[in-house]
């Protein structure tokens, strides 16, 4: 279980690391993240060399189970920083708030686009 946190945040070391270096407009987690998922879980399925140590036996995937099984307590300082800052809410909030609504709607929009493209793209792969 150790060595796969490890390798989850070494994963997300060098995602980080690349995106500073590189100047990427992208969060090094993410970077971290596709490159776990894309490259050492779908080579460790491909080549056998690679299911060693924490890529065995499913041990990557154990811990980011466990790991999301406590996501909520990661909440909890994003909780108290927003307690800490209520003067900052209270002179700002109808603005937050048509902020996150804009971003709700334009999240839901871009959601059903995306299904009915993938959706017309897989009927027209089954026609064929």
């Amino acid at each position: 279980m150790l060595a796969s946190l490890g390798l989850i945040l070494l994963c997300q070391l060098i995602g980080e690391a690349v995106v500073r270096g590189l100047g990427l407009p992208l969060p090094g987690p993410v970077l971290g993240l596709l490159l776990l998922l894309l490259i050492l879980l779908l080579a460790r399925d491909r080549l056998a060399l690679l299911a060693r140590g924490p890529l065995r036996n499913g041990g990557v995937e154990t811990a980011g189970k466990g790991l999301l099984a406590h996501l909520s307590l990661l909440f909890v300082p994003a909780g108290v920083g927003v307690v800490q800052e209520l003067d900052l809410l209270a002179s700002h909030g109808v603005a937050i708030i048509l902020v996150l609504a804009l971003s709700v709607v334009v999240t839901l929009l871009a959601t059903v686009l995306t299904f009915r493209l993938v959706s017309r793209l897989l009927r027209q792969q089954d026609a064929r």
